[in-house]
């Protein structure tokens, strides 16, 4: 072994006590590994410290530094609020700031979100947050998602779609749009690690698919699935873009997404400018 992996590999503090703060880091620190499907050998390497003592760390047999705690975000690719989690665990304060949308600080994103939504009008513009959780919307949004929402005025799309009984009805292509929806949760579950919401609404999703399957036959699949929906102006068809914002350092922001729906054909953006 290197110079400098012994400068990071000291000698675990196997008979001391420890606080539950040691073990909850070196369970998140496994759970992570195993979702990024890592081992031992490959994630100490990575980070150029032995197998050994990566060890320790996922036993809490040793205390990681702030400096390994960033080490190993980095290696486990974690976004942000996970590092935040991680270096909490271990003991240290967070690095990112993590503010409510509402804040001051946000005031100007927030003012840049809306003019977007607002430039978009009159087609529909929704701001989610990472589960999906609808935070604001246009007009249009509101009013296209209103058979959907049913008594408890539910505000997430995931169960929207999975759990509204009149959602087979709403959507002409449900099912293809169950299995879109439920791959892009998939990955964004794989991605994000050990996240009990994320997993929550992917089983919902699941569940729903298995009712719903799509239909399978020799012909080609198509290149778009659009979102046919069934409206007063007979069926509408939006294709949708998802917006993330990467730039700042702020979690809140990290983790919001701007989903835009734009028709699909002329019935679709006839009806929309009759709006």
């Amino acid at each position: 072994m290197d110079t400098r992996a012994r400068a990071r590999d000291p000698a675990p503090m196997a008979m001391q006590d420890l606080r539950s703060g040691d073990h909850d880091f070196a369970a998140a620190l496994r759970q992570w590994r195993r979702a990024r499907g890592l081992s031992q050998l490959d994630l100490a390497l990575s980070i150029d410290i032995s197998a050994r003592h990566l060890s320790f760390l996922e036993t809490g047999r040793a205390r990681p530094s702030r400096d390994m705690v960033h080490l190993l975000s980095e290696a486990l690719l974690l976004p942000r609020a996970a590092r935040n989690g991680l270096l909490s665990k271990a003991g240290f304060a967070p690095v990112y700031p993590a503010s409510p949308l509402a804040a001051d600080n946000l005031k100007p994103f927030r003012a840049m979100l809306q003019e977007m939504m607002a430039r978009h009008a009159p087609n529909p513009a929704m701001i989610c947050d990472r589960h999906w959780t609808i935070l604001d919307a246009n007009d249009t949004a509101r009013a296209l998602l209103s058979p959907l929402h049913g008594e408890e005025r539910e505000m997430n799309i995931v169960r929207m779609l999975a759990q509204s009984p009149l959602a087979p009805e709403f959507i002409v292509n449900y099912s293809e749009v169950l299995e879109e929806m439920t791959g892009r949760i998939r990955l964004e579950a794989l991605e994000a690690g050990p996240d009990p919401v994320l997993t929550a609404l992917l089983r919902l999703l699941e569940q729903a698919s298995a009712q719903f399957p799509p239909p399978r036959g020799a012909s080609p699949r198509s290149p778009i699935v659009p979102i046919i929906v069934r409206a007063p102006a007979g069926e509408l068809r939006f294709l949708s873009a998802i917006a993330h914002f990467g730039t700042s350092e702020d979690v809140t922001v990290r983790d919001l997404r701007l989903e835009l729906l734009f028709p699909a054909d002329d019935v679709t953006a006839e009806a929309m400018r009759a709006l």
